[in-house]
């Protein structure tokens, strides 16, 4: 059991890889054995996730499942993999919304051999992202999920989706570059390894650090967090994502939304904040506020939308700025009370808030994009003035879209009430007018989500082309909106499903830095 323990993660990374190997095998005209043997990888990779689930010790905070094999040895580089309560919920987050997304992919026609093995590489991708305990396959694991969505958008996408994929190349390509710069300062300046375990070790060593040179800390730290919030999209370097959400088919933007901007969260959590742990005190006001002018900028953004989908874009700058917020309360509240870091429960809360965000935003955020998506399928435009009258042609597809919208806007109850809340708290024991502003971001959301119900469904008719196609949901469309909706219930109703996998080890992380950052 132990040996198998240890191939676990080997094995959820790369299942999806030797499912592409086995669709590169078949016939490309066996277009439905193709889907279902992909949805079928999908199947067994979610399997595996919870089987990584299984055997986590709630208890212990600390790196589980650990894998740890020479790659490179003369630059001291691993092939190593591990899970703590950090990562473990974006890993089950990953496998559930690629299986509901494969499930969606029955609207794609076009070369679809090429698109489901495309699918299945990005999945690997975006899995090994969140295991990697080794700075350079951490970023190797990132740049391999860059290609797969390039040409996902590239080729499947909408009319513009040339300028659109190569915009969200070129923007995560610079990201990768300031990376890169930061990996190779901490390498040189920290024992020569990549072990990211080790590392934070070092860093928040109070005899020593990683990057004992405040300046240079900083550096690094804004190279990281520039290159990581890129990928949130955090207000400003967001403008790639509305394009690429637009463009992109609808299962690409349901993993889009639901897993890759949470990749820059969890690059921020796991190797940015941890590795510079001063610099994160001296930056946190800033941090702060680029959430707050995230989520502000990104609710009156999607307000001004007419087209469907970037409005749900817009929506997710103005989610994920809550993210941000919550994590860079860190350092104010040594700051608010001129006392060093004053415990690590306040910015534990604002963790736990950004995690459960990130989670309750993923499955939000998936299901409005293919709720989207579903009508798009039938009438082909995404026009909100011409939309009306939906109600009374798909009545379950309106409610079950409302649902979903719902949890988008944080209705207490739903998936996306808990995280605001939390980092909403955290916000107001060190300034409470930012926590005022961020909190009147739900007004905002609430205005914009119920002024497209209500144009989109309740209208009295439906003004655009293609009338006659409004027929009722499928059932395979009823599965993905109906599990999206349901998982939505229960994240919002038993939050604590996350919150205890995710608290220690969170807690675990404030109290590693808590001497760094008063320092």
């Amino acid at each position: 059991m132990d040996d198998f323990h240890i191939l676990l993660p080997t094995l959820v990374i790369f299942a999806p890889t030797f499912g592409a190997i086995i669709l590169a095998l078949m016939p490309r005209d066996n277009v439905e054995g193709l889907r279902y043997t992909a949805l079928t990888i999908t199947v067994v990779t979610f399997v595996l996730t919870l089987m990584l689930l299984g055997g986590f010790d709630f208890d212990d905070p600390k790196m589980q499942h650990e894998v740890v094999a020479a790659w490179i040895p003369n630059w001291n580089i691993n092939y190593q993999l591990g899970i703590d309560g950090i990562s473990l919920p974006l890993v089950l987050l990953t496998s559930f919304i690629c299986l509901l997304a494969m499930l969606a992919s029955w609207s794609v026609t076009k070369q679809v051999k090429g698109y489901l093995i495309l699918f299945l590489l990005l999945e690997t991708g975006m899995l090994g992202v969140f295991m990697a305990t080794d700075f350079f396959l951490f970023y190797v694991f990132w740049e391999v999920m860059l290609l797969p969505m390039y040409f996902l958008i590239g080729i499947w996408g909408g009319p513009r989706k040339e300028y659109a994929a190569i915009k969200f190349f070129l923007y995560t390509l610079f990201g990768s570059v300031l990376m890169l710069i930061a990996l190779l300062m901490i390498y040189y300046n920290g024992g020569q390894h990549f072990d990211l375990v080790g590392l934070a070790e070092q860093a928040q060593d109070p005899e020593g650090g990683l990057l004992v040179d405040l300046t240079m800390q900083k550096w690094a730290f804004w190279l990281l967090f520039i290159g990581f919030a890129i990928k949130i999209p955090s207000v400003p370097f967001h403008t790639w994502l509305p394009d690429a959400h637009v463009e992109a088919p609808t299962p690409i933007s349901m993993i889009l939304a639901g897993v890759l901007l949470k990749m820059g969260g969890y690059g921020i959590l796991r190797i940015a904040f941890p590795l510079c742990p001063e610099a994160v005190g001296h930056a946190s006001t800033i941090l702060v506020a680029i959430g707050v002018i995230s989520i502000i900028y990104g609710a009156f953004a999607a307000m001004a939308q007419t087209d469907f989908k970037r409005l749900v874009a817009y929506s997710s700058v103005s989610h994920m700025g809550y993210v941000v917020l919550g994590m860079g309360v860190v350092g104010v509240v040594g700051a608010a009370h001129g006392e060093g870091f004053i415990g690590s429960d306040y910015w534990a809360m604002g963790i736990n808030g950004a995690m459960f965000q990130m989670l309750g935003h993923g499955v939000s955020s998936a299901g409005m994009f293919f709720m989207v998506g579903v009508v798009y399928d039938r009438v082909h435009h995404r026009n909100i003035n011409e939309f009306g009258g939906l109600a009374s042609r798909m009545p379950l597809y309106t409610g079950l879209a409302a649902g979903i919208f719902f949890a988008g806007l944080g209705l207490p109850g739903l998936c996306g009430f808990v995280g605001e809340v939390f980092v909403v708290l955290s916000a107001w024991q060190f300034s409470k007018l930012m926590a005022i502003i961020a909190a009147s971001g739900v007004i905002l959301t609430a205005g914009y989500i119920l002024w497209t119900l209500q144009r989109v469904y309740l209208g009295a008719e439906y003004k655009g082309p293609h009338e006659e196609a409004l027929t009722p949901i499928r059932p395979r469309e009823l599965i993905v909106a109906g599990v999206l909706l349901a998982f939505a219930i229960l994240l919002g109703i038993f939050p604590n499903t996350m919150f205890s996998i995710m608290d220690d080890s969170i807690q675990h992380l404030a109290n590693g830095m808590a001497g760094k950052i008063g320092s």
